[in-house]
């Protein structure tokens, strides 16, 4: 075990990761479920969002306001995310409180009641939620990339889902769904902060564990099978946002890191050859990034970029362009230290926040059933060479299943 991390899988099958960090004031508490918009059927998606907005409505003991009051009088700070993958419950207490949060952490993630009058109020915000993300269209833009990329199932589902959906919801499908996906095996309660692994576990046996029961988690098939292609949406808007999709590798590819640094001196900042291309060289787009989506099956380069519409065929073109040629030329040295040296801060400054690495540990020991090791991880970084990156782009993005999306005024999808 590493020093200061910690680990345990309980009676009930649930897991617990806890990342003590001295000298803080504070911890960061998280339930993370395996419960996510890729696991959704048709009928159920939107479903996994539609109940992390419901947790929060009440239980036996708490309405609710006195949740929020519960945790506002402690001076903790309470939300959640969903994502394709998962679910995230957590909250952000100073040490002295830590006991209290977690309580209501708990309760509500393991007893809530879904009142129907709240369900009805919050349909109206989910749906308010999902004209929101039809009003944002670079946002709009990558949701219509996974469905290119993937299709209209698995990872191609929008996390917010159709409306139709949501507004057909029902307390018995909520319950349904928590009885199939919440099994405590399919849990994972993480802390990092200042609190040591016994004060996690205790409060675990305190508040947690005493209300599970071993049951088997409903499964979740995911066909990851790219298919490709091209879809477009019209919006009355001044840019056109373009967007491409190309093959990575999974999550714990061994060149999973590889592709980190290529992707950060391809798209990742300002010195990368996208910035370098699309905006200062040619002027063509204010936004130009890409980004990499790993999954267990597979993973995305993303490449996007918001530009004129009398542009989009000059940017796609430069694109594609700067995509092929970083695949056909070798990484300058000083390109490949400089992708090395991001990669690696970026992760070492993540160990300053305490929810970004309860985030980070709570995620390995969800879809990895071990503890993060950290040093670990920076010293393979470090033993990284050109070599294997240049290996890592040839496997990845020069060939494969591509995809693009186009959202403005446009009525017809980009030509790959």
């Amino acid at each position: 075990m590493q020093k200061n991390t910690y680990g345990k899988t309980f009676a009930s099958g649930l897991r617990l990761v806890v990342k003590h960090m001295e000298g803080l004031l504070s911890v960061s508490m998280g339930v993370l479920a395996g419960a996510g918009s890729s696991m959704e059927s048709a009928a159920q998606n939107g479903i996994s969002h539609f109940l992390e907005h419901m947790m929060f409505k009440g239980t036996d003991k708490r309405s609710a306001f006195e949740i929020s009051d519960a945790m506002d009088r402690i001076g903790a700070q309470v939300n959640a995310f969903t994502s394709k993958e998962l679910t995230c419950y957590y909250a952000k207490a100073t040490s002295d409180h830590a006991a209290e949060a977690f309580a209501v952490l708990s309760d509500f993630v393991l007893c809530s009641i879904f009142p129907q009058e709240e369900m009805e109020r919050e349909k109206g915000v989910v749906l308010e939620e999902i004209a929101m993300n039809e009003d944002t269209p670079d946002d709009l833009c990558l949701d219509v990339l996974a469905e290119a990329y993937f299709g209209k199932e698995g990872y191609g589902r929008t996390i917010l889902g159709p409306a139709e959906n949501v507004k057909n919801f029902s307390r018995e499908d909520l319950f349904a769904y928590v009885r199939g996906r919440y099994a405590p095996e399919n849990l994972v309660v993480s802390f990092a902060g200042n609190i040591t692994p016994e004060e996690a576990e205790a409060l675990v046996e305190t508040y947690f564990e005493p209300l599970l029961r071993r049951r088997t988690a409903a499964a979740a098939p995911r066909a990851y099978a790219p298919c490709g292609g091209s879809l477009f949406r019209g919006k009355d808007i001044e840019q056109a946002h373009i967007a491409f999709a190309f093959p990575a590798p999974a999550r714990d590819d061994a060149y999973s890191d590889a592709v980190q640094v290529a992707n950060i001196v391809l798209g990742g900042g300002m010195s990368s050859h996208l910035f370098q291309r699309v905006r200062e060289q040619m002027g063509l787009a204010y936004t130009v990034y890409s980004y990499l989506t790993s999954y267990a099956e597979g993973g995305v380069l993303t490449v996007y970029a918001g530009v004129n519409p009398a542009n989009v065929r000059k940017a796609q073109r430069a694109i594609f362009e700067t995509v092929e040629q970083f695949c056909g030329n070798a990484l300058s040295d000083a390109e490949f230290a400089r992708g090395k040296e991001q990669l690696k801060s970026t992760l070492i400054l993540g160990q300053e926040s305490t929810a970004s690495q309860m985030i980070l540990y709570g995620k390995r020991m969800l879809f990895n059933g071990d503890v993060l090791d950290f040093e670990g991880r920076i010293a393979r970084i470090e033993a990284l060479t050109k070599k294997e990156v240049s290996e890592a782009v040839m496997r990845s993005f020069g060939e494969g299943v591509r995809a693009a999306a186009i959202v403005g005024k446009v009525n017809e999808p980009l030509v790959l």
